[in-house]
């Protein structure tokens, strides 16, 4: 019986942590695309902001695998819904299309991805 409760509690314990770490990479994904937003109004008014948004995409698409990482660490050992890592899984390819539409140089696509991607992220951070 003890054991029983204690495996119980050990698994309540992983699953609240499992979705703490998701909550949190979820955090950063929105955070680092709302400073792409920003790099990209640099990138019309400085020298230095093409650098800034090119070394922001590299950690926002690190941020979209982190979030699918926490979703799968999420769901297998906790025992959760599935449903994050497809979530997880469909943003890291919408963020690949937007790595490629931004340097093929197609801003009539990539402007508004991006911002249905901050919209999707931070309806996702609102659900968690």
């Amino acid at each position: 019986m003890t054991t029983q409760v204690t495996a119980q509690v050990t698994t309540t314990a992983n699953a609240q942590r499992s979705s703490s770490f998701l909550r949190i990479a979820i955090a950063l994904q929105t955070l680092t695309i709302f400073l792409q937003a920003v790099s990209a109004g640099l990138l019309l008014s400085s020298s230095y902001g093409e650098t800034l948004h090119s070394v922001g995409a590299r950690v926002m698409y690190g941020a979209s695998m982190l979030y699918v990482l926490a979703a799968v660490l999420a769901w297998k050992p906790g025992g959760g819904s599935p449903r994050p890592v497809l979530h997880a899984s469909a943003f890291l390819v919408l963020a690949s299309v937007q790595v490629v539409l931004g340097i093929t140089h197609v801003p009539s696509v990539h402007l508004p991805l991006g911002v249905l991607m901050f919209g999707l992220s931070v309806l996702a951070l609102a659900r968690r």
